[in-house]
């Protein structure tokens, strides 16, 4: 609550808190829930508390944007780094057409679309070596004959 009550831009997040606001409830016309404002603001610590009480981390305003797309626009690394380690659709495409990608080029912070660039083909990588597991057999499970008792008392004397 410190960090809200010495940030004037914080007044909105303030607000909700007092009001006992759900974390996925839209509280405005604009639809955007706490989760939104904490990462349009930049508001790291609010975001993670967010994310640790259940919010949802793609749903999506109006405008089509999910927080994701909020952190981009005002560049907030940290946000950016709290969403996609929790999971957040990088692709999400806001009404617009537009990703949190493209508004971090858009917007002017390259760092934050090079972060989202490089996740993104990390995650396509990561999909693309899937081992198939169906046809693969664990060799521990596997049954081996090794013939007689005998064979292997006189394979261990050698």
């Amino acid at each position: 609550m410190l960090l809200l009550d010495c940030n004037p831009e914080a007044d909105g997040l303030k607000h909700l808190l007092q009001t006992g606001c759900s974390v996925n409830a839209p509280p405005d016309s604009c639809e955007q829930s706490p989760v939104h404002l904490a990462a349009g603001g930049g508001f790291a610590y609010f975001l993670l508390w967010q994310l640790q009480t259940g919010a949802d981390l793609n749903q999506q305003d109006v405008l089509g944007e999910a927080p994701l797309h909020k952190a981009a626009k005002v560049g907030s690394l940290e946000c950016l780094s709290l969403l996609v380690a929790s999971e957040a659709q990088i692709d999400l495409c806001n009404k617009n057409g537009q990703t949190a990608e493209d508004l971090a080029w858009l917007h002017g912070f390259p760092e934050c679309a090079k972060f989202l660039t490089t996740i993104k083909c990390m995650q396509t990588i990561k999909s693309n070596e899937q081992p198939i597991r169906d046809h693969c057999v664990p060799l521990l499970r596997q049954k081996r004959s090794f013939g007689s008792t005998e064979n292997i008392n006189e394979k261990r004397k050698c």
